[in-house]
């Protein structure tokens, strides 16, 4: 039987992919298609991103591209790296917990990230970069080869 938590955070994650895959539909891309490589919505989500009038955004502007940036990346993360969205506490946060992405690195070892942090870390760095963005992630949950 699934626990309360469990449900949330299961209800969490279905948000994130319907939000990801209304953004797809956007873009002309089906569901399956989204689903298949999350990576085919990259090239046209950035074009988009790159032609918003960021100067002009008002506070829903701003709130509305942080959740779908923020759905589309835990969404990839989950269908590329085979990660699952958690409920983490934290009593830092307003609300007393945070949703976190968590996978088993190449190591072997398991990480999260909160995709949350990492688009606002995009925001507070412009240009806004949705590939740098990915990459900072998947850096964080050490799912690329590290090389150098």
């Amino acid at each position: 039987m699934q626990s309360a938590e469990d449900a949330e955070v299961s209800e969490w994650a279905e948000g994130a992919h319907r939000n990801a895959v209304s953004l797809a539909a956007m873009f002309g891309l089906t569901s399956e298609r989204y689903s298949k490589d999350p990576l085919v919505l990259l090239p046209g989500l950035q074009n988009y991103v790159d032609r918003l009038p960021l100067d002009e955004f008002e506070q829903s502007d701003w709130i509305t591209l942080h959740t779908d940036l923020t759905s589309y990346l835990g969404d990839l993360l989950v269908l590329q790296h085979g990660a699952a969205w958690r409920k983490l506490a934290d009593q830092s946060s307003p609300i007393g917990y945070r949703y976190v992405i968590e996978v088993e690195g190449l190591d072997g070892c398991a990480y999260s990230v909160e995709p949350y942090d990492v688009v606002m870390e995009e925001f507070e760095n412009p240009p806004i970069e949705i590939g740098r963005m990915i990459a900072n992630a998947e850096a964080v949950l050490h799912v690329t080869p590290n090389v150098g």
